[in-house]
């Protein structure tokens, strides 16, 4: 059985890691250095590491401090934010990266997908999905979040892992940071619909909320930040919790 997967989420801006609501209202949750060494420890699964103001900034992602967190990462690290070209990708490859997510450059360009999948392999490519429940429908955005595209979650998804992305990272922009649960609906929507893994991401407040979108939602990982960075859940103790529910995790 394949094993279900947790993820801790990096949020970084200016060198730190923060975390919102709702894409909004940052505040500082630590060192992403001490944090990314912190969840390796714990027993993470991945961890993934996007730097949120690279993309409105116009500027290629914080390959130095990449370098810093992979140094102390033995486990599969994802890196996204501000990536548009191929040779972003390979410097942060370069930078210790296994896999580096991309969001507005591929709704800009999706042919850029394939470029990176068929250049370093769709193992390597994640796309990742932003979306926000507007007049009943789950509508894609871009740049950061803030842009709204047109597009429809479930088209998108579907077009984007026909293109060569290896995983999808779908974020409920309407449930992050809520702690009220996971967007079910749209990720078993997501789930049903493609042939790769769905991460899952937006709203974790307690351990339920992992049974549910593992069950319910059919996600194949879920990530997560604000209760694992301010020690609301600890990760030996949530994977607990899902081997005790039944859920396949890796103790």
């Amino acid at each position: 059985m394949v094993k279900k997967r947790l993820i801790p989420c990096l949020d970084v801006r200016d060198g730190r890691t923060v975390k919102g609501i709702q894409f909004e209202g940052l505040r500082d949750a630590g060192d992403p250095v001490a944090l990314a060494a912190r969840y390796a420890l714990e027993g993470a699964d991945e961890l993934v590491f996007l730097d949120i103001t690279a993309t409105n900034q116009r500027r290629q992602p914080l390959t130095e401090l990449v370098r810093d967190v992979a140094r102390v990462l033995d486990i599969p690290f994802t890196v996204g934010g501000g990536i548009s070209t191929v040779a972003d990708v390979e410097a942060l490859l370069l930078s210790g990266a296994d896999k580096v997510s991309i969001n507005s450059a591929a709704l800009a360009r999706p042919a850029f997908i394939t470029e990176l999948a068929r250049r370093f392999g769709s193992q390597c490519v994640v796309v990742a999905v932003d979306a926000r429940l507007m007049e009943g429908e789950w509508q894609v955005m871009t740049r950061a979040g803030t842009t709204p595209t047109g597009r429809q979650a479930v088209d998108w998804c579907r077009e984007a892992a026909d293109l060569g992305a290896g995983e999808l990272l779908l974020t409920s922009m309407s449930h992050d940071g809520t702690k009220a649960g996971f967007a079910l609906e749209i990720t078993r929507a997501v789930a049903d619909a493609v042939s790769v893994p769905v991460i899952a991401s937006g709203g974790a407040g307690q351990p339920s909320d992992f049974t549910a979108v593992f069950e319910a939602g059919g996600a194949d990982a879920a990530l997560a930040a604000s209760i694992f960075h301010f020690n609301e859940t600890a990760l030996p103790a949530l994977k607990r919790y899902l081997h005790n529910a039944g859920i396949a995790v890796r103790l």
